[in-house]
């Protein structure tokens, strides 16, 4: 199944005519061949100049595509020895909140992501990747198990937000995440945070504290969705596109920001148009990442890490 974006369709359009002339080809028309090739370099420029040149919102737009790679997806192409473990001992399991023991390159690390489903029925499994309070206890829970066993954490944030739900309120939601933000702060073993997808509000925050925080090229990073904030500024969700741009949720943005420390690479298109490369490229990226933390002191990553988190939102008049 494909699934094109409005901003897409020329490239479509272009890419369904080769896919034309490639059957006429293996059909014994061998000339057509040359005509095949020219369009392809046509093809590959114009994608390229298309995905240099996104707006912010059509970057949203390719955070949120239904065929992107979710956390699953790369638990199941970049680790080995993956044994996923369950429940807060609180309340119950949380399926929006995946979690476990894991090895990726050689490196023993405890993995904790947000998932979202690929069609209603999962979900409504995974609560369309909106963590309860008991997917952040449950994911504080193996932060706390990483601790004691000298682990590396490696977190994949990818999420709407937390479920504004009044059953999750009543549990504690605010306070679950409040926990989470502290504890990971003071957690004495090396942290690293990816957004693979949508970063959305305190629902990414709540596993979003680390000594390295990086970025899919593709994905977004933000306070509130646009939705919501073109809701609560001029009253119209409708206006969701001038509130993207003025939020500043994109990877180079946010990087330009010192929000986070860095991009990992997608295909050109985005991780879904070739979720191989984009996972070797993750995976890749976390390999560098986890030499450089767990050859750091522990009281120097601690420090780094209150230096990191307390120098933001510093400006200049």
């Amino acid at each position: 199944m494909e699934s094109w974006l409005d901003f897409e369709k020329p490239l479509l359009e272009l890419e369904q005519q080769i896919r034309d002339l490639k059957s006429l080809a293996d059909a014994g028309h061998p000339e057509i061949a040359e005509q095949v090739a020219k369009l392809e370099r046509i093809a590959d420029k114009k994608r390229r100049e298309t995905y240099e040149k996104l707006t912010r919102w059509e970057r949203v737009q390719l955070a949120r595509h239904p065929l992107r790679p979710y956390c699953n997806d790369y638990i199941n192409m970049i680790t080995s020895d993956f044994v996923e473990l369950h429940g807060d001992r609180l309340y119950g399991e949380d399926k929006a909140v995946v979690g476990g023991l894991a090895v990726i390159d050689g490196h023993k690390v405890v993995i904790i992501g947000q998932q979202k489903g690929r069609d209603t029925k999962e979900n409504l499994v995974r609560n369309f990747g909106m963590p309860h309070p008991e997917g952040y206890r449950k994911a504080l829970r193996l932060m706390k198990m990483a601790a004691k066993f000298g682990k590396p954490i490696l977190t994949l944030v990818d999420t709407p937000g937390a479920f504004p739900g009044i059953g999750a309120e009543e549990r504690g939601q605010a306070e679950a995440i409040a926990r989470n933000l502290l504890e990971m702060a003071r957690l004495p073993v090396p942290i690293l945070v990816i957004i693979i997808g949508e970063g959305g509000s305190g629902g990414a925050l709540g596993i979003g504290v680390g000594d390295i925080v990086l970025m899919m090229e593709y994905a977004i990073y933000s306070v509130i969705s646009p939705e919501g904030c073109a809701a609560i500024l001029w009253g119209d969700r409708g206006k969701a596109q001038q509130a993207a741009e003025a939020l500043r949720l994109t990877a180079p943005d946010l990087l330009q920001l010192g929000v986070v420390d860095g991009m990992v690479p997608e295909p050109v298109g985005g991780a879904h148009r070739d979720p191989r490369v984009a996972a070797d490229a993750l995976k890749r990226c976390i390999s560098e990442n986890l030499e450089i933390l767990t050859g750091t002191p522990v009281t120097e990553l601690l420090d780094r890490r209150l230096d990191k988190y307390s120098g933001m939102g510093m400006f200049t008049e």
